[in-house]
């Protein structure tokens, strides 16, 4: 199964969305995941043609019973796929989510903040069929997503929620690359890749550049608006914290003569 674009919500994920936050993969599980209802069906369906067409009178409420466990399997089938329909694991640049239930909708979610490791099982089956099942760990004992079962595609999945968490910049010809101005506003201290951590601070601290001007007799000299000395950069709390102690002294002081000694 095909991963969605970032730009792709699927019907019924729109409310468990938050605003502003953006949509990395969305899968639902894999259709091996059916194959278990469709091979029981299907030899349910087999077994009642074959007992009905070998019943006689005294038998053939036997034949009737395999044709009512033929409609049982049936039923069970379709809950299936309409169960499967609405199971989705959904990767956002935020959180984790596994949106699962028919009759009473759950979800669960993991923030990317508190995975500390993420890693993905693949068995025989799943190597031949394309599907696997992630294991994930958290800082936190309670964990409402642990396993995710039945991932399609699990090597490109791994490698987009992975990029994510690690904040990996995308390759220029990506459709999905924005450059750094546009990002970070013309900042060079602001990541062009969404950092979760970064979200969490109430600013960044932006340091100024300022002149440092040249010691001994050759003091600062402007020359048409530029400055001798070195570039260097300062930050708003060194700034105060440099002019709190340049007070000099509080009497003046005169130099001391032949009579002062």
């Amino acid at each position: 199964m095909a991963l969605l674009r970032s730009t792709e919500v699927p019907a019924g994920l729109a409310p468990i969305l938050l605003p502003g936050e953006r949509l990395v993969t969305a899968v639902r599980a894999h259709w091996a995941k059916l194959a278990e209802p469709v091979a029981t069906t299907t030899l349910g369906f087999v077994a009642a043609v074959w007992v009905d067409s070998n019943v006689t009178k005294s038998t053939q409420a036997v034949g009737t019973a395999f044709w009512w466990l033929f409609l049982a399997l049936l039923a069970r089938l379709v809950w299936c796929l309409v169960d499967w329909s609405h199971n989705w694991f959904v990767a956002t640049d935020k959180r984790l989510l596994l949106r699962y239930g028919l009759v009473t909708h759950k979800v669960a979610m993991m923030p990317l903040l508190k995975v500390t490791d993420m890693s993905y099982v693949r068995s025989i089956p799943g190597q031949f069929l394309g599907y696997g099942k992630f294991v994930l760990e958290s800082a936190g004992q309670d964990q409402a997503l642990r396993e995710v079962k039945w991932v399609p595609n699990p090597d490109r999945t791994y490698r987009d929620i992975c990029a994510e968490i690690f904040h990996i910049v995308p390759p220029p010809g990506d459709e999905d690359f924005e450059p750094l101005d546009e990002v970070g506003g013309g900042f060079p201290d602001v990541s062009a890749v969404h950092n979760p951590i970064s979200d969490r601070l109430d600013s960044y601290s932006r340091a100024m550049p300022i002149q440092r001007p040249e010691r001994g007799p050759e003091r600062r000299v402007e020359r048409r608006g530029e400055h001798r000395g070195e570039t260097v950069y300062e930050s708003e709390d060194l700034k105060r914290r440099r002019r709190g102690a340049d007070t000099g002294p509080i009497w003046p002081t005169r130099e001391r003569g032949p009579s002062d000694t």
